[in-house]
């Protein structure tokens, strides 16, 4: 009897403004792989946000998988993976990042490791590099993390956001190196200080589910924005008419291109009804918040 296996992974937004590389949180939108064991690899996309051609030996998929395998001393076996995905590459949406927690989660799953969520997800993390989108896909829901200097993962996370989110999808690319090359390499001490307390207050905001005071500190972020903004189509406009919709507060997704705003559930479908025909070439979506993380189906 073959064994399949099918994992969904959500897609992230990560730092909501100020939360640089620490605050994630899970979308609905998935990467979903159908995974069937056989004699040799094979990947077969059946999205048009996936690459048409990829050889096995470069996939992102198969590298982490291989990774993983090779980390824990198992033997990977060769499989046939069928990918699905919502999440368009180089946007801000957490592509890589559900692609790193897919490959472990594959491993997981054909070799047996029974990996506890803690365990994959400091894996996930030190892959791609921070914590926040890939601690937000392995959970779901809204993580804060940060790594102590002995490398301990500490990590918040909390499911029950009540909110609801607009992302503004542009149709360009914008890789995560670029966007990093544009930031400064040091900060002044009192301009840090003040980036900090921002992040603090958008991040207690959060948490105590005050989404009005959230949205402000999304908007007041110094880390990263004031230097990327030039890189966002439309960063500025997108802002001030979302405030003008009645949108709590406007931030980059990630390293862009996409950008996100945050709503009351009750008034984002309307939200998103009055903005598309105001940025005719984004693709504006409500995207409600994922609050189940990696989720397996074995038959």
């Amino acid at each position: 009897m073959t064994t399949n296996w099918s994992i969904s992974i959500p897609g992230s937004t990560a730092n909501l403004g100020p939360g640089f590389d620490s605050i994630g949180l899970a979308l609905g939108l998935y990467l979903t792989l159908d995974v069937t064991l056989q004699d040799h690899w094979e990947f077969e996309h059946r999205s048009e946000h996936l690459p048409v051609n990829v050889k096995v030996e470069d996939h992102l998929v198969y590298k982490v998988a291989k990774e993983t395998a090779e980390r824990y001393k198992a033997t990977l076996p060769s499989c046939k993976v069928v990918m699905h995905s919502e999440l368009p590459l180089a946007r801000g949406l957490g592509s890589s990042a559900s692609a790193i927690v897919a490959g472990i989660e594959l491993t997981n799953q054909v070799c047996d490791l029974q990996l506890s969520i803690e365990e994959r997800c400091k894996l996930a993390s030190k892959m791609e590099g921070h914590p926040d989108n890939a601690a937000a896909s392995v959970h779901g829901g809204l993580t804060i993390a940060s790594t102590l200097p002995n490398g301990q993962l500490e990590l918040i996370n909390a499911r029950d956001v009540d909110a609801a989110f607009a992302v503004f999808i542009p149709n360009v690319e914008l890789k995560t190196e670029e966007a990093r090359k544009i930031l400064p390499s040091n900060y002044d001490k009192a301009y840090a200080v003040h980036a900090s307390a921002n992040a603090n207050m958008l991040t207690a905001s959060l948490l105590i589910k005050d989404y009005e005071r959230a949205g402000k500190f999304m908007e007041h972020d110094l880390f990263h924005e004031p230097f990327r903004a030039n890189l966002i189509p439309n960063y500025h406009e997108i802002r001030q008419t979302a405030q003008d919709a009645g949108a709590f507060g406007t931030a980059i997704s990630g390293a862009g291109p996409t950008v996100i705003s945050l709503i009351s559930k009750d008034r984002v479908d309307a939200f998103v009804a009055k903005m598309k025909p105001l940025f005719p070439s984004y693709d504006i979506k409500a995207v409600p918040v994922d609050i189940k993380g990696v989720q397996v189906t074995k038959e």
